[in-house]
């Protein structure tokens, strides 16, 4: 990857950041905006019967609270998509001592860019994700793709503390030279965004910083005309 955010998410996303949010999970759980988002999909999944046997796509996982949460459910597997080559290590790691790394595919790269080659997917989770990316229609279509059933995502709230946090933050890692930037997209775009590809949002939360918002598909899946030529088979020795 060369375009400056994704070198950006590599040095910011490092090992010793990746590990000391594992042990951050492991001991305390997922975050607050991400058990709402857990319980969003819940409660937007029960009508059909809930998680077990459903696949996911996590696009920017992380150390993979989500996936395990998905798995601890009864997923079928899925796979996970990241920019930080040390958030998927920790990820699969987690994956491999619970006994499931082999129902996972592991995939590094910017997802707007992979989507196309990319198996679609029950459920499509972006949590934190839309603020890192500067395309946030591409982000947002791309993901849309994907998702044959629910699209759950969480990100930041247009506020003022919000504004504040990102001016600073840029500011901080713009003197640091360093190519990593933060973005404060409108959530009305968002939704309008995602309504436009045929999604209908059916639970919405928030924290004092996060929406956390999921989505059911209105009608249909994805068209067959948007889906891989190939469905690779998850792996645990892919990249």
């Amino acid at each position: 990857m060369t375009c400056p955010q994704c070198i950006g998410i590599q040095k910011l996303f490092d090992d010793a950041t990746a590990r000391r949010e594992l042990r951050r999970w492991q001991r305390r759980g997922p975050p607050k905006s991400t058990a709402l988002l857990l319980q969003g999909l819940d409660e937007a999944l029960a009508p059909d019967g809930g998680t077990s046997g459903l696949t996911f796509l996590d696009i920017g996982g992380g150390i993979g609270a989500i996936q395990h949460a998905l798995m601890d459910r009864g997923a079928a597997g899925g796979t996970h998509v990241d920019a930080s080559p040390a958030y998927l290590q920790v990820s699969r790691g987690e994956a491999e001592a619970r006994g499931y790394a082999h129902l996972i595919r592991y995939v590094e790269g910017d997802f707007v860019e992979l989507a196309p080659t990319l198996t679609a997917a029950d459920i499509v989770t972006l949590d934190r994700v839309v603020c890192c990316y500067p395309d946030m229609p591409a982000l947002l279509d791309a993901a849309a793709s994907r998702a044959t059933s629910v699209l759950g995502l969480v990100f930041p709230r247009d506020h003022i503390l919000n504004r504040l946090g990102v001016r600073a933050i840029n500011l901080v890692q713009a003197l640091r030279r360093h190519p990593f930037r933060v973005y404060l997209h409108p959530p009305e775009a968002v939704h309008t965004r995602l309504e436009a590809q045929g999604f209908r949002r059916s639970s919405e939360a928030r924290t004092l910083l996060w929406h956390a918002w999921v989505y059911r598909r209105a009608r249909g899946g994805v068209e067959e005309q948007d889906r891989p030529a190939t469905d690779p088979a998850p792996s645990p020795d892919a990249p």
